[in-house]
């Protein structure tokens, strides 16, 4: 199946990107993490060492998740309330 974006999906995704990392608040562009794959509005801005770091990413050892004490949901709960003070 190929997961072709729509106009409001691709300016989703855009404006995610602009935002800081919501972890570790590098500033922006980032990249725009899934929560779950295909699902383009769980998206959650995080700098490429939090996102793919093989110490600190999620993809990796998660070490700055674990220093914050922080998940995709809390990470996620962060994009979301940037992007509407937006």
């Amino acid at each position: 199946m190929l997961n072709r974006l729509n106009a409001k999906e691709r300016d989703h995704l855009a404006r995610v990107k602009e935002l800081p990392c919501s972890v570790c608040d590098e500033p922006g562009p980032s990249d725009a993490h899934h929560v779950k794959q295909g699902s383009q509005y769980t998206t959650v801005a995080l700098c490429k060492e939090c996102h793919q770091g093989s110490r600190n990413g999620w993809h990796g050892q998660r070490a700055m998740w674990r220093i914050k004490k922080m998940d995709e949901v809390d990470a996620l709960n962060v994009t979301v309330r940037r992007l509407m003070d937006g």
